[in-house]
């Protein structure tokens, strides 16, 4: 479909031979994204649907819902509320807008589709003083990887905090990162949002009591209300993932020190042997 040169990178979109109206997004080979546009609310990777799951469980069905992306890749979580809250207000925040513009021309999104796009680094969007249009958000998707790493300044407690500031009350971050055992990253992550947030919940696909496991997502739900996917974990589908939550999630957290500005860390680099 397209190779595009991001500095010393590059991005490929491309078409499955098996699975017609399915696209892979990949950055220096690392796969971003993957789309079927055939059916938007088919989703490829466990972490995307349990990010949908709670995109379901905000708000009624079909309702609208004020969706901030921060990071873009295909645009696969966009075309998910388009396709199942017609309407809703979206907006991208992406700091590669050839990369935006070459994956829209090449999957269109639906003509109606209401989605708007901010472009720069989320970190300098979400300091920034400057009216935005990011505002209110009542969920927000934090996903910002460069190629297969998370940088500490995007996973800050003072970058949450202005995500906080940027949301509604009671509204839904749900973080994606990266991480294995022992989840050092992953717990200290939990213990920044915590420090921000009333409501945390960690859910991951694999066993976190596995020494030899494999470095895979994690994701982090924050909010200043109750979380429906902890409150209801049967939400998240089959097969159930790991989830902890409350006193699980204390627990889980341990002695986790909360990541700062000044002592904050990228996530595991997964070409690093530990991992191979």
């Amino acid at each position: 479909m397209f190779s595009l040169p991001l500095g010393d990178r590059e991005a490929v979109l491309v078409r499955s031979r098996l699975r017609p109206g399915r696209y892979e997004l990949r950055v220096d080979g690392v796969p971003q994204s993957i789309v079927s546009t055939k059916d938007p609310t088919t989703l490829a990777y466990g972490y995307v649907r349990h990010i949908a799951r709670a995109i379901d469980a905000a708000a009624p069905a079909g309702s609208r819902l004020f969706t901030v992306h921060l990071g873009a890749g295909a645009l696969t979580l966009a075309r998910y509320v388009e396709a199942t809250r017609t309407d809703s207000r979206q907006l991208v925040v992406e700091s590669e807008p050839a990369l935006y513009a070459a994956v829209l021309a090449a999957l269109p999104l639906p003509a109606q589709a209401d989605v708007r796009a901010v472009f720069g680094d989320a970190r300098d969007v979400a300091d920034s003083a400057e009216p935005s249009d990011w505002t209110d958000a009542q969920f927000t998707v934090v996903d910002l990887w460069d190629a297969a790493v998370i940088r500490h300044r995007v996973a800050s407690r003072e970058f949450y905090a202005r995500v906080a500031a940027r949301s509604v009350p009671g509204g839904v971050v749900a973080v994606n990162l990266l991480d294995g055992h022992p989840f050092d990253y992953s717990r200290r992550q939990a213990a920044t949002l915590r420090s921000l947030f009333a409501h945390v919940a960690v859910v991951l696909d694999f066993d976190p009591d596995d020494e030899a496991g494999p470095l895979g997502n994690v994701l982090v739900f924050a909010s200043d209300r109750p979380l429906r996917v902890a409150e209801d974990p049967a939400l998240l589908g089959a097969p159930a993932p790991q989830l902890f939550a409350g006193d699980e999630l204390t627990a889980w957290i341990g002695s986790a020190r909360i990541m700062t500005d000044a002592d904050g860390t990228d996530s595991p680099d997964p070409d690093h042997p530990r991992w191979g």
